[in-house]
């Protein structure tokens, strides 16, 4: 099965009616300088949801169709299949697969409370748009009822009380493995950017279909990524492990990172990418979702930058590997460049050893012209 990874980066959008989180003294005092794991008990139930449609079902890319858990969901909860909340979820999937995104991503903005769903006082709208696509209205404000019945008709709290457990060790296994601290460091070495905590909310059910999003409220900064457990394939050796489950992490945090010099340089880059049947194929599935030639730039730097990252800590050969799997994975996504855009940004970092990553963003898109 192949595993491809497709960012959506929320943006922030002009004259909000509501804000997307609170974050109190408090809040920040608590979460200040750390990260952390959780598997968020109301986005699992939109996960699991998702994984019952038919477009969940039929799409395993979207789905995470291996393992014991998805059976398990499959056994407890696919003959809720044709309840019309299900049908109302894969009615939004087909109209557009980014609907995934706003229906999981707002997850967070709801606890449970016996079988009812409050709202976070934290949390308050945080999946408002990916890229140009924005949405007015909270859809787990829109569908509170029809979810709560959900829960309480299928036993879903029971289903996820029963699992713990197995959420725990997904956990403890990112905690012991996911070196978020070590690439965090990095990139704050290489660029302005300045991130006050990260949260990681993942599920079992994720597979291809990523996400993150930045939170700036009182004058903190929130790194949230929507990911899938940490991988281990036992056709991979130790290090292709490490290595893929790093670029799954990395290339989710430093869009983060490269998104203000993108920003900052514009102009040039919307000269320099415009001609997107040279960068991208169409044919692909997802491209669509890169709209504008920033957002096809990001991507790619995304990916350079995780390189980057490789060449600094690893051997010259751990880097070769990650180099050919990038360029791989990239032109299956419909990025097909990849090798000539890292070339170049190895070849300017090599001319700048002291300088910045975010300091390259100048000679890096001259040498494209």
């Amino acid at each position: 099965m192949k595993k491809l990874t497709i960012v959506f980066l929320f943006l922030t959008l002009v004259s909000q009616a509501q804000e997307k989180v609170n974050f109190t003294e408090k809040f920040k005092k608590q979460n200040e300088g750390k990260h952390r794991v959780e598997i968020n008990e109301v986005k699992e139930l939109l996960q699991i949801m998702i994984a019952i449609t038919p477009t969940g079902l039929a799409n395993d890319d979207m789905v995470q169709q291996e393992g014991a858990y998805y059976q398990d969901v499959l056994q407890h909860f696919k003959k809720y299949e044709n309840e019309p909340i299900v049908k109302t979820i894969d009615s939004l999937l087909v109209e557009s697969l980014i609907n995934n995104v706003f229906l999981t991503g707002n997850g967070i903005s709801y606890d449970f409370k016996g079988d009812k769903l409050v709202k976070s006082k934290v949390y308050l709208f945080p999946a408002k748009g990916v890229n140009s696509v924005a949405v007015s209205e909270n859809p787990i404000s829109t569908y509170k009822e029809q979810l709560e019945a959900f829960a309480k008709k299928s036993g879903f709290r029971s289903f996820y009380k029963k699992h713990k457990q197995f959420y725990a060790d997904i956990i403890s296994n990112y905690e012991s493995q996911a070196n978020v601290g070590k690439q965090w460091e990095w990139l704050e070495q290489n660029f302005d950017t300045r991130i006050n905590a990260y949260t990681v909310y993942c599920s079992p059910l994720i597979n291809g279909l990523n996400y993150t999003s930045e939170f700036n409220h009182n004058g903190f900064r929130l790194i949230y990524m929507s990911l899938p457990p940490l991988s281990e394939y036992p056709q991979m050796s130790k290090m292709e492990n490490e290595l893929f489950n790093t670029r799954v992490m990395f290339t989710e945090i430093d869009h983060n990172y490269v998104g203000k010099p993108t920003k900052e340089y514009k102009t040039l880059i919307d000269e320099i990418f415009n001609n997107r049947q040279h960068w991208v194929n169409e044919d692909v599935q997802g491209v669509d979702a890169y709209s504008a030639p920033k957002y096809i730039f990001d991507e790619y730097m995304t990916y350079a930058v995780y390189l980057l990252y490789c060449k600094d800590k690893y051997s010259e050969a751990d880097f070769q590997n990650a180099a050919s799997a990038t360029a791989q994975v990239m032109a299956e996504r419909g990025f097909i460049r990849m090798k000539e855009f890292t070339d170049l940004l190895l070849k300017i970092h090599a001319q700048h050893p002291d300088k910045r990553i975010e300091d390259l963003y100048p000679d890096f898109l001259k040498s494209f012209i």
